[in-house]
Order: C-alpha cells, then sequence, then structure tokens
C-alpha cells in the first residue's frame, strides 16, 4: 500500500524524468572553454576598472590578456571537440567587454576625451562596429560556416591595433606635434578604418589549425604565423602593431585584387543573414 504523497512523488519523478529524456544531450566538455572564455570577460572587466584609476599601461595590457585567454578557449574547444552554439553565444558576449567596450575607453581617456561630445562618437564606434560583427558573425556560423577565413576584421584585432597603438606611441606623443591636433590626427582616422574593416565582407585569413592536414596543405601560412611570432617577440609593441597593419594590409590588397581582377563575377562572396 503507497501513501498519497508516496504517489505524488513517483508520479513527480517520472514528470521530472521525462522532461530531462526530452532535452538535447548537454555536452559537459564546453566547461573547459568556456572556463578560459569568461577569463578573457574577467580580464576586459579588470582592464575597464583600471583605466577608470587613471592606469591605462595596467588597463591595456589586462585587454591583451583577455586576447591570450580567447586564443585558449578556442583551441580547448577543438581539442576537446567542445564546439557549441552556447560557446558561441557566451564568446561573443565575452569579446564584446574586452574588445569593444574596454579599447573603447583605453582610447578615449588616452587622447579623445579632450574633443567631449566627437570624443565620445569617436570611442563609441569601435564597440558599435564590433557588436554588428559579432552579430553577423554569430548568424553566419550557424547558417554557413566558413572554415579558412573570417568575413570583416575579427573584433580582438581591432583591439590590439588600437592597444598596440598606446604602448607604442603612449610615452612618444611628441611625433605627432607637427600636426595640428597631435596623436588624434592619427588616432582618429585609425579608429574609423579598423571599424569600417570590422563590418565589412572583406576575407581576412584564420589562424592555421595545428594538426596534419593544415600543417600539410597551408606551409605558407605556418611559415608567415612564425614570421609574425618572431616580429612580436623581437620588436613586442612595435612588432604587434607592424603584425596586424601586415595582416590587415594583406587582405585588403587581396579584397582589391579580386574585386578588380577580369574574371571577377561576385561568386563566392561571404554569406549573410541579418534576419
Amino acid at each position: 500500500m503507497k501513501y498519497p504523497i508516496q504517489k505524488k512523488y513517483n508520479s513527480f519523478k517520472e514528470r521530472r524524468e521525462r522532461i530531462r529524456d526530452s532535452k538535447p544531450p548537454v555536452n559537459k566538455r564546453i566547461a573547459v572553454p568556456s572556463f578560459f572564455t569568461l577569463m578573457n570577460l574577467f580580464s576586459g572587466f579588470l582592464a575597464i576598472i583600471s583605466i577608470s584609476e587613471g592606469d591605462l599601461f595596467r588597463g591595456a595590457w589586462l585587454i591583451m590578456a583577455a586576447g591570450m585567454f580567447d586564443v585558449f578557449d578556442g583551441l580547448m574547444a577543438r581539442l576537446a571537440n567542445a564546439d557549441s552554439d552556447f560557446g558561441i553565444e557566451l564568446d561573443s558576449l565575452s569579446d564584446m567587454v574586452s574588445f569593444g567596450v574596454a579599447p573603447g575607453f583605453l582610447i578615449y581617456n588616452f587622447s579623445l576625451q579632450e574633443y567631449d561630445l566627437l570624443g565620445v562618437l569617436v570611442s563609441a564606434v569601435p564597440p558599435l562596429c564590433g557588436a554588428v560583427r559579432l552579430a553577423r558573425f554569430n548568424v553566419n556560423a550557424r547558417l554557413q560556416p566558413t572554415a579558412g577565413y573570417f568575413t570583416g576584421l575579427p573584433i580582438p584585432s581591432v583591439a590590439i591595433i588600437l592597444v598596440a597603438f598606446f604602448l607604442t606611441f603612449r610615452d612618444d606623443l611628441y611625433l605627432f606635434d607637427f600636426f595640428k591636433n597631435g596623436v588624434n590626427t592619427v588616432l582618429i582616422p585609425l579608429v574609423v578604418i579598423v571599424s569600417f574593416l570590422m563590418v565589412s565582407t572583406i576575407q581576412f585569413e584564420k589562424i592555421p589549425r595545428f594538426d596534419k592536414d593544415s600543417i600539410k596543405n597551408k606551409k605558407w601560412s605556418f611559415l608567415l604565423f612564425f614570421i609574425y611570432l618572431i616580429l612580436i617577440v623581437t620588436f613586442q609593441e612595435y612588432g604587434l602593431m607592424a603584425v596586424i597593419l601586415i595582416y590587415i594590409l594583406r587582405a585588403v590588397i587581396t579584397a582589391g585584387i579580386k574585386f578588380f581582377s577580369s574574371d571577377y563575377t561576385g561568386e563566392g562572396e561571404p554569406f549573410q543573414d541579418y534576419s
């Protein structure tokens, strides 16, 4: 004989099991890359705090640390076979803070605050364009993922070039004294250009995967990747800025040659869906 409370408990237990069985299975491996993604977000948060306290140098390196965690979360997702929609969304939310808001806040406090409202608007361009870039990436990643390239300049690259600009010239602002508006004469066009490239349809090459097929089929990409590393290690912030500029110029020149070639038909353009 079962008491009424036992019947209710059994009924509740059966209903809970049915609900659990109806849900798609959860890949518990996503916890590994998600940890690095959250460290990316945490680094961006700390960067904003440091910049607000006036320590722009520490804030800049915290943005760089966020970039390191961003690389590791993708690497761990591939190694653990833990790619998921959850990971894509979490990664984009973290990137928005670390590579959109934090760099915008950095350049505002660096030199753009003297322009009041104009400085605010220019500083807001990277996070605004970054939000569009990330939303487009999330849609395309589900509907038609691309294996070898990004459509539009990745938002971490924009953050790196802005941080590298600050680290390179923060103590050498006298180099821009012959311009009427000093460093802002260069910084403002740079911000606008890299932000435009984020929402463009220019194809930017991805970091090659470290597997047998990629090493065999993309020897030139690996050679270039190691040359980039040597430049960064040797020349530090100057090398970092040079590498990003080379990366951008290669993509822009390649896109220009493709566009103006006589056999260009528009086929194979990056798929986009803004619905």
